[in-house]
Parts: structure tokens; C-alpha cells; sequence
């Protein structure tokens, strides 16, 4: 029996970001979603270490490595047209669902019961996936502070919104993250050494 899992994540190298806005640096999920592993895992620690919560950061690490990769099949779709309504809301995240069933169909019976719990949050993980949604969002605002390095406006009204929604999410490792390290990303590789 041949199982098309990994080839089909292989795939997310293809899916690229941003389709409405004008680009000075491509990104792609395969990018993204190795940058918002690292963020998920870096809130969970901070979590754990400055705040004694009770987090799994591999488990948060993995959760965001995968945390697109149902875009290989419903392709990146721009924020203002996936949160236009409720209803159109509510329908992609059927679809979203789907396509999670459809990638986990690729795997034997055997490890799919591995990689439920990354597609799938669990209650008992909730505030595990706010981290990750919280680490995708930071994702979202390194892109707008690197376009804006590069004199790119694009991002500037992006920006914005993303840093009123990450306050929004009142999420405290979110905080530490952007008190104690979001500045040095304006920095240049010499500033950083």
C-alpha cells in the first residue's frame, strides 16, 4: 500500500503567502509554518517558564509546523475574504476540516492516531492552539516589520491590525515575546552580533 502523506506536505513549498500584496519577499507555508513552530514553541516555553504553566512546547512546536498545511489543498486564502462574514467564515472552516480529514486519510490507520491532535485540537490543548494562533499572528507582523525594512508600505495598515489583534488575544507570553524580543527583528545582522 503506498501512503501520499509526506509527499503532500512536501507540497506546501508551493503555496505561496500574501497573494494580495504587493511583495518585496516571497513567502511560502513550508517558510511560514517552520517560522511559526519556532514562535509556538518559544511561547509555550516562555509560558512555562515565566508564568509555571503546565505546556507541552513540542506539542506546540509541532502543532504549528502543521498548522497550515491544509492550504496545500484549499490554497492561502487573504484574510479579508475568509473573515468578510460569519458565513463565510463558518464554510472555509468546513472546508479546512475536510481537507484535514483528506490529508490524515493519506496516512496508515496505524500513525494517523499520531497526527490527530495536530490537526484537531483537543480541549484539554486549547490554550496550547491559542499560543500557536497567537505564533502565527507574530509570523504575520515579522513579515509586515521585514516588508517595511525593505520600504515597502504595503504592510503598513497590515501591521496595525495585527498588532490590535495580537493585544486583542491578551495572551502574557505574547507580551514577554514582543517586550523582549520582537525589537531586535528592526535590527540589522550587525546590530544582532
Amino acid at each position: 500500500m503506498e501512503y501520499h502523506f509526506y509527499a503532500m506536505m512536501s507540497r506546501m513549498k508551493y503555496i505561496e503567502r500574501w497573494a494580495l500584496m504587493r511583495n518585496a519577499i516571497s513567502e511560502n507555508i513550508s517558510e511560514h509554518s517552520l517560522e511559526v513552530s519556532m514562535l509556538s514553541h518559544a511561547l509555550a516555553v516562555i509560558g512555562r517558564k515565566r508564568f509555571q504553566k503546565d505546556l507541552n512546547a513540542e506539542k506546540a512546536a509541532l502543532i504549528g509546523l502543521y498548522h497550515d498545511a491544509t492550504e496545500i489543498i484549499t490554497g492561502d486564502m487573504p484574510t479579508p475574504i475568509k473573515y468578510y462574514n460569519r458565513d463565510i467564515l463558518g464554510a472555509f472552516q468546513k472546508i479546512e476540516e475536510n481537507a484535514a480529514n483528506q490529508l490524515l486519510g493519506m496516512l496508515p490507520e496505524d500513525i494517523r492516531e499520531e497526527y490527530q491532535s495536530i490537526f484537531f485540537a483537543a480541549e484539554e490543548e486549547s490554550y496550547l492552539w491559542k499560543l500557536v494562533k497567537g505564533a502565527d499572528k507574530l509570523s504575520a507582523l515579522i513579515k509586515c516589520m521585514e516588508e517595511e525594512k525593505t520600504g515597502n508600505t504595503e504592510f503598513l495598515k497590515a501591521k496595525t491590525s495585527i498588532e490590535e489583534a495580537l493585544k486583542r488575544m491578551e495572551l502574557p507570553e505574547v507580551e514577554v515575546f514582543m517586550t523582549e524580543y520582537l525589537p531586535s527583528y528592526e535590527k540589522s545582522l550587525d546590530e544582532l552580533r
